[in-house]
């Protein structure tokens, strides 16, 4: 049997309407709520968060047209989790701001020192010219972009280099979104001009930027839940910033465990400051208050 799409519905009546916006939900439709994205995702909805997904869940319902909190919680029940209503339902609740270079002393770190020294590695024959980096739960592709635009700016003969960037991210939206890799002028905010000019194409028509190949060459991008191992290569670093503000404890260590496997040894681990890993990385070594490193293999 099939089942009609939401949206396929009848559009809901003024009085509906009327009604929707009066309702809030309740203590027990939360738990209900919190449970299944928990279990879906590892992301834990704090009871503070009663009047942000009333608000959300509203756009959804009017959205789908679903005349009720608990009607729509069924629904969610029972789609799979790369279906696009739980995957707009999951972007309406875990929304954040996103732009190029956001956390400045990250790019310092990465084009000022790690770059040089992978340069210097290959130049010597230490290692090969391969570079492997994880854009973790990377959005719409804003920090995956950044690092592109580094390495081609800041990594001697890149085109000589192997260079691979993966993003990954649990909404199939933003997984969209990155791979048009182009941006609007605020997420563009921070970047360089001279980086503007050398690697992104203006549409003035749309008042957009686009990444140029030099860059999205580099680029791959799929969906991907953090509470999974990423199935990938070993990296050369990561990248996992303003995501795990959204886990608990166990969600976390589940996470820095298929981080930490992630890794090469002697890799390279990017936190935000947010983040609270510092009792989930044992056996990596602290190097600042949002780095972190493998040991290498002596």
């Amino acid at each position: 049997m099939t089942h009609a799409s939401p949206s396929a519905a009848p559009r809901l009546s003024a009085d509906a309407l009327l009604r929707l916006e009066r309702e809030q939900v309740t203590d027990a439709q939360l738990n209900r709520y919190a449970d299944l994205v928990y279990r879906r995702t590892g992301i834990r909805l704090s009871p503070q968060k009663k009047m942000l997904l009333t608000n959300r869940l509203r756009r959804r319902l009017r959205e789908t047209n679903i005349d009720c909190f608990d009607k729509y919680f069924d629904l969610l029940t029972r789609l799979q989790a790369d279906n696009p209503e739980w995957d707009a339902f999951l972007q309406e609740i875990t929304t954040h701001e996103t732009y190029l270079f956001r956390d400045e002393p990250h790019w310092n770190w990465f084009r000022q020192v790690f770059l040089p020294q992978i340069a210097a590695a290959g130049q010597r024959r230490e290692r090969p010219k391969t570079l492997r980096i994880w854009s973790a739960a990377c959005s719409t592709g804003d920090e995956a972009t950044t690092i592109a635009c580094c390495v081609a700016a800041c990594l001697p003969n890149a085109n000589t280099w192997n260079v691979r960037i993966i993003g990954t991210d649990i909404g199939i939206d933003a997984v969209a979104e990155a791979k048009r890799a182009t941006f609007s002028e605020r997420s563009m905010k921070l970047v360089p001009d001279d980086y503007r000019k050398r690697f992104f194409t203006e549409l003035t028509t749309e008042r957009r930027w686009k990444a140029k190949p030099q860059l999205t060459d580099m680029q791959s991008f799929r969906r991907h839940n953090l509470l999974d191992p990423p199935g990938e290569e070993p990296f050369d670093l990561v990248f996992l910033k303003n995501v795990l503000i959204y886990f608990d404890g166990p969600s976390k260590q589940s996470v820095m465990k298929h981080i930490r496997a992630a890794m090469k040894p002697g890799g390279m681990l990017v936190a935000g400051a947010a983040e609270g890993v510092g009792e989930f990385v044992k056996g990596l070594e602290r190097l600042d208050t949002w780095l972190f490193r493998n040991p290498p293999i002596v």
